[in-house]
């Protein structure tokens, strides 16, 4: 069921997520994990958590990507 929840999502435009929500979900998230025992659980909510996380700071980390890339080229050359 989440499959088609996930093709409905990308057929139609894109909601705009605040980063505070995206924050606040991902807190809890991490506040779950930390009291969960079984392994498997922790996965999925480790999952979960990554796949919020980088609702809103996916295209963040590359540009640090990018930009830590470019420092080193800079730095390599003098």
């Amino acid at each position: 069921m989440s499959e088609e929840i996930i093709d409905q999502v990308e057929e139609n435009d894109f909601e705009e997520i605040c980063s505070d929500e995206v924050d606040r979900v991902v807190e809890i998230l991490d506040g779950l994990i930390e009291n969960i025992q079984s392994e498997n659980v922790k996965h999925f909510l480790e999952e979960a958590s990554s796949s919020v996380y980088y609702l809103v700071y996916e295209d963040d980390a590359d540009s640090e990507d990018a930009v830590a890339e470019d420092g080193e080229e800079l730095e390599q050359a003098a």
